[in-house]
């Protein structure tokens, strides 16, 4: 395999903090089951925090940025059973990425961590 592409995104927590209270924000970034899974989370600015880095990452690996109508809701961060973190590929994204790099087979590796202050995440793109 070879790597394309790869991302790294690093958001200040207490920014997400402000901007989660906004319930726009949070429809605007984010997708319906990511919403409904931090319904469970105690210590929501850092869920989203992630995921929001996550995100910013994901369209760093691929060198599109959000622009040409692609958005924040297009990505979708999950989780398997032990925790790790991934993506959801929609159709969307799998005909994007067909079309800009002319590739059928790829693999998204995601790495998300936080502390008090930062959430970071890095992506690798690779096909």
């Amino acid at each position: 395999m070879k790597i394309i592409g790869a991302g790294v995104d690093i958001v200040e927590n207490s920014r997400i903090k402000k901007s989660i209270i906004k319930n726009s924000f949070l429809k605007r970034v984010f997708t319906h089951k990511e919403i409904l899974i931090s319904k469970k989370i105690k210590n929501k600015p850092s869920y989203f925090a992630k995921r929001f880095a996550a995100k910013e990452a994901f369209v760093k690996s691929l060198g599109i940025g959000f622009r040409n109508g692609f958005n924040f809701k297009d990505i979708s961060v999950i989780n398997d059973k032990l925790g790790k973190p991934s993506f959801f590929i929609t159709k969307k994204i799998k005909n994007m990425i067909k079309k800009r790099f002319k590739i059928n087979s790829f693999n998204f590796f995601l790495s998300i961590s936080d502390e008090k202050k930062y959430s970071i995440a890095f992506v690798i793109f690779q096909k």
